[in-house]
């Protein structure tokens, strides 16, 4: 039962990260283009190399380079011709040369940011160099395939953007609860469970009060003692005295009451001699079984 809960508890705990873990996955995604004009936004991916954004963001007029070169949409050589504005920021399709080298030759042809666009397929990556890189000092996105589109044909002319900085906190956030808080209630949990697990144990192990009162019972006299009956308990090693009430176990061995009784029902059901299941049915107590008399 236990076993089955705790499955149940973690199929319940993957599905509930589930979000957590695709917006983690996403963690560099959550930045963002947006057309003054129109304030329509496009998601975009932020390079592994170059300066980030800042806080402000960079305000800028996004111009294709195809519209300056024909010949080099992919902006895998320097641009010779100048741009139409000033602070012009360069849309460049994916392809032929690597990601750092389209972004060092729109730096050196006077572009304040690169906007990298995928024309074939239609998913975020991140766009990464070898090397060293320090000489790149403008920054650079990534936008997939269908954002792409959408702003390469509105940028034949220059169009006023605004590239908003990561939004690094809730994902960060998100981060946090998956690696800490989730393990601490998992472990939670399991505590839980270990500690009911126990209390079935004990449940177990100990005899139930209404079968502890069924047994028999008598009053010790120091005249009526038998040679071989004991003349102390075995659990308190206290000597009998006249009128002291014992209880007698299925197996004969005699205890005083109070401290039989506290035994059997908090710690073991077994004689303390000789280790006896007193709740196992005997031809002399066959009801022991079933706490009850049948009808």
């Amino acid at each position: 039962m236990l076993v089955r809960l705790f499955k149940r508890f973690l199929l319940l705990l993957l599905l509930a990260h589930c979000p957590f873990i695709a917006r983690w996955s996403n963690f560099v995604v959550d930045a963002t283009i947006v057309v003054v004009a129109t304030n329509v936004t496009y998601q975009d991916r932020i390079a592994a190399f170059g300066p980030r954004l800042t806080d402000e963001g960079l305000l800028g007029y996004l111009v294709s380079v195809e519209m300056i070169e024909a010949n080099n949409q992919k902006g895998c050589s320097k641009l010779k011709r100048k741009a139409p504005t000033e602070q012009w920021i360069a849309l460049v399709e994916r392809g032929q040369c690597t990601f750092i080298e389209k972004v060092r030759n729109m730096q050196a042809s006077g572009a304040i940011a690169v906007v990298v666009g995928d024309n074939e397929k239609n998913g975020l990556i991140t766009m990464y160099a070898t090397g060293d890189t320090s000489d790149v000092n403008i920054p650079s996105v990534f936008i997939a395939q269908t954002e792409y589109k959408d702003l390469r044909s509105s940028s034949l002319k220059p169009v006023e953007v605004h590239l908003v900085k990561d939004n690094l906190l809730q994902p960060l956030l998100d981060v946090i609860i998956v690696v800490i808080l989730s393990p601490t209630v998992m472990m939670i949990f399991i505590y839980v469970l270990w500690r009911i697990r126990q209390r079935q144990r004990r449940k177990q192990d100990i005899a139930p009060q209404q079968v502890v009162g069924n047994l028999a019972t008598k009053i010790f006299f120091e005249s009526k003692r038998q040679e071989n009956e004991p003349q102390e308990c075995a659990i308190c090693l206290e000597d009998y005295a006249d009128g002291d009430e014992l209880r007698i176990l299925p197996c004969k061995h005699e205890f005083h009451i109070t401290c039989i009784d506290s035994w059997l029902t908090t710690r073991k059901k077994f004689c303390p001699i000789c280790k006896r299941d007193i709740c196992s049915p005997t031809e002399e107590t066959p009801l022991l079984s079933n706490h009850e008399p049948t009808p």
